[in-house]
């Protein structure tokens, strides 16, 4: 599915579930729900959850800093010829590459510097720089679409959640958002490998992803979401 069909649908099951079950939606809890619905698709560089993390604008901001880092070390000292030409290139080059490239070269950026400095001030930013370069490596629907993914996750926000005012709901909220998104991914031609190595593929192929009929199914399903909130929080108040 599209990654705002993730985020209706995952969400909105998830909150209203919750609130079925008498707990006590909280703006973390919203939060987290939503975070969790499209947290599956961090392996996708052009996902709804990457794109807007890492806007076009950043990219540009990358492209550039690497452009005068070339020209930097074509004029500097650093290097005898020709090797300031060859790393002069070698960097430049790299502002080059395809959007999707750009995009993860600019996550493990970002998840070096929190493993190597952001772990003085929080040791959770290491942990987020671990999932981020996991993230960065591993093919589309492939670790993060897994339930080790999901168990993964609702712990990590278990652990995250004690001593704080409403933490115990967290993990019901992330863990249930998370898994509603495979369920959602499990009805398409592709599916998912739930528990790799084992072969097993979890695959319905009830729709296909860009095509008409992929379109209908998403949107009864996003329909049926909104009628489910609907019911439940202003109906059913």
């Amino acid at each position: 599915m599209m990654g705002k069909s993730h985020l209706v649908i995952s969400t909105g099951v998830t909150l209203s579930a919750m609130q079925l079950a008498g707990c006590h939606i909280t703006i973390p809890v919203v939060a987290v729900a939503v975070l969790s619905s499209l947290l599956p698709d961090i392996d996708e560089p052009n996902s709804l959850l990457v794109r807007s993390a890492v806007p076009a604008f950043l990219l540009r901001t990358l492209q550039l800093t690497l452009i005068a880092a070339a020209v930097f070390l074509y004029f500097a000292d650093i290097a005898p010829y020709p090797w300031n030409i060859v790393l002069a290139l070698l960097i430049g080059s790299v502002a080059f590459l395809p959007g999707r490239r750009l995009r993860k070269l600019f996550m493990l950026l970002i998840a070096v510097g929190l493993v190597a400095f952001g772990s003085a001030y929080d040791p959770w930013n290491a942990i987020a720089g671990s999932i981020l370069v996991i993230a960065a490596v591993v093919p589309h629907r492939g670790l993060t679409h897994t339930l080790y993914g999901v168990a993964g996750w609702t712990a990590l926000l278990y652990v995250a959640g004690q001593g704080i005012e409403g933490g115990n709901l967290l993990w019901i909220a992330g863990g249930l958002s998370y898994a509603l998104h495979l369920l959602a991914d499990s009805l398409t031609q592709r599916g998912i490998t739930p528990l790799p190595p084992l072969p097993f593929k979890l695959r319905l192929k009830l729709m296909s992803t860009g095509t008409k009929k992929g379109g209908a199914v998403e949107g009864v399903c996003v329909t049926l979401t909104l009628v489910l909130v609907v019911l439940t929080f202003i109906v059913g108040r």
